[in-house]
């Protein structure tokens, strides 16, 4: 025990000055690191600018064919002829179908036959009438039955007029409904026809757009069917009255289409450009950082001055309200003005206070209309 104890006197003088020590060293890494300055971090700059935008207003729309229908036969009979082949392009007038008319040709003989004999019957009555051979009655009833068989002739060449289609227009048809030798009851779906240059695009507004709305509008139609291709057009047309159930209402644009890209019935995005332009402040999207508690962006503010009478840049953050954005840039409606400078890139590495230093050799460049590969 004696010597338990006079270990210990002597162990533990060692061991507090071994924390002394130790503690010393912390407390003097502490003051170094406290009086370590980090160098400034290269940052994006871009300066807040004025611009004049005109609004734009987004809706759905559906592509519709200024001409466009389901052929139909206008009378019954067997398919004699097929005139044209799926998908291929008509113009107005161009046979696409006939049904055999071998009966009403030979009734048109026929009837041809009797209204050539009830001419000459009726130019002999005329020259008997003028010697007062035969009483005015006895000629009207000739005349009577020379415009009876002409009009049997009229029935009997429409008769065989209806039992050929036509193309109505000019347009592309679609995958026809009949085979040969079948036979067509009257009002039978024949082909679809569908003229695809230019085409109509409807779509619809709320109420509160009326004002804004006026023909002549410039309107930009996107698909996902052609993701990198944008169609322009104008308004034509619009309704005069509000739908009573939705509160809106409904607007048509005029697109050219030479290629046939846009079909009738494709759903697309419609962005049309209102004739009123506004002030707004851009800045690029990159900049923005968004949080729980909103939107904001870094502002550089001059920072405390060296000994040697230079200035710091340093970064502070600040809310902003944001409208509506474009391209690569977003309008800020609240919180900034012209000409101050804000971070345009690396936005998450930053925090308020932080040292910096302007670096845009590597800054990417911001556009309006970013097309693909630019931005």
């Amino acid at each position: 025990m004696l010597w338990a104890g006079v270990g210990l006197l002597v162990v533990l003088p060692m061991v507090a000055l071994l924390v002394m020590i130790k503690l010393n060293q912390f407390d003097a890494m502490t003051t170094a690191g406290e009086q370590q300055q980090l160098p400034p971090e290269p940052v994006n700059v871009m300066k807040v600018r004025e611009a004049r935008w005109q609004p734009k207003v987004a809706a759905v729309g559906s592509v519709v064919a200024v001409q466009g229908a389901l052929l139909r036969i206008e009378a019954e009979g067997i398919v004699n002829s097929i005139g044209f082949e799926a998908g291929a392009r008509v113009e107005a007038g161009d046979v696409l179908l006939r049904l055999d008319a071998e009966l009403e040709q030979a009734q048109l003989r026929e009837a041809e036959s009797a209204a050539a004999l009830a001419r000459l019957s009726f130019r002999r009555a005329q020259q008997l009438r003028r010697s007062q051979s035969i009483s005015q009655s006895e000629l009207d009833q000739v005349s009577a039955n020379l415009k009876q068989s002409q009009a049997r002739v009229d029935f009997f060449r429409a008769l065989i007029n209806r039992k050929t289609l036509r193309a109505p227009f000019a347009g592309q048809v679609g995958i026809r409904q009949i085979s040969q030798g079948q036979f067509l009851d009257k009002g039978s779906a024949v082909v679809s026809l569908q003229s695809l240059d230019p085409v109509y695009v409807d779509f619809s507004l709320p109420q509160q757009r009326l004002a804004d709305l006026q023909q002549g509008l410039a309107v930009t139609i996107t698909s996902d069917s052609y993701p990198e291709q944008a169609f322009a057009g104008k308004v034509s047309g619009f309704n005069p009255e509000i739908d009573a159930v939705t509160r809106s209402v409904r607007a048509q644009a005029t697109l050219a289409n030479p290629d046939g890209r846009l079909r009738p019935g494709m759903f697309v995005a419609v962005n049309m450009q209102l004739a009123r332009s506004n002030t707004v402040l851009l800045i690029p999207q990159t900049a923005v950082v968004h949080g729980p508690y909103g939107d904001a962006v870094f502002v550089l503010e001059e920072g405390e001055q060296a000994a040697d009478g230079a200035s710091s840049l340093v970064v502070q953050s600040r809310p902003v309200r944001l409208g509506v954005r474009r391209g690569d840039f977003v309008a800020v409606t609240e919180g900034l003005a012209v000409d101050e400078r804000v971070v345009s890139t690396g936005v998450f590495k930053l925090r308020p206070g932080m040292v910096v230093v302007v670096d845009n050799s590597l800054a990417p460049d911001f556009k309006l209309d970013p097309q693909p590969g630019n931005s």
